[in-house]
């Protein structure tokens, strides 16, 4: 069974990253969470990488400011690596842009929200595993459905 794993650059992404688990498991998921920065504990990140890509898991990374670590997993992996990079105001935005700008060759996929970034993850493991597809699936109609109700009150 594929899981996500989510690994955060240092424990102050614990939030972010909670809240990534918590709607991954709302479609069946299974998640783990490790920290290892790419500056400063390469090795131990590469370690972490190669013991879970054996499961055949979706990375998702979590880091701010200089985002080394969604490049650096994704050009270690032949998994797929999704940063969902923690953002505020302090740099006006800027700081995501080491999210987006990726040497050639390495091409970690972005998403900014916790719960999407869980939604596509689980997107990608649902294609082989029907289960968490059909969860998917569920969550879509659920928000069809609400956009149905949200607009028929106001008829």
């Amino acid at each position: 069974m594929s899981k996500i794993v989510i690994i955060m650059g240092s424990k102050a992404d614990l939030e972010w990253s909670a809240r990534i688990a918590k709607a991954a498991e709302s479609l069946g998921v299974a998640t783990v969470m490790r920290i290892a920065s790419a500056h400063k504990v390469p090795l131990k990140c590469l370690e972490i990488i190669k013991a879970y890509e054996k499961e055949q898991a979706v990375f998702i990374t979590v880091a701010g400011r200089s985002n080394a670590l969604s490049g650096f997993s994704d050009a270690q992996t032949h998994c797929p690596v999704i940063a969902c990079p923690p953002y505020g105001d302090k740099f006006a935005g800027t700081d995501i842009y080491s999210s987006l700008r990726m040497p050639s060759g390495v091409a970690p996929l972005v998403v900014l929200e916790p719960d999407n970034a869980a939604l596509a993850a689980a997107k990608i493991i649902g294609l082989n595993d029907m289960n968490v597809r059909k969860k998917v699936m569920a969550f879509q109609e659920a928000q069809r459905q609400k956009l149905e109700n949200d607009n028929n009150e106001l008829l």
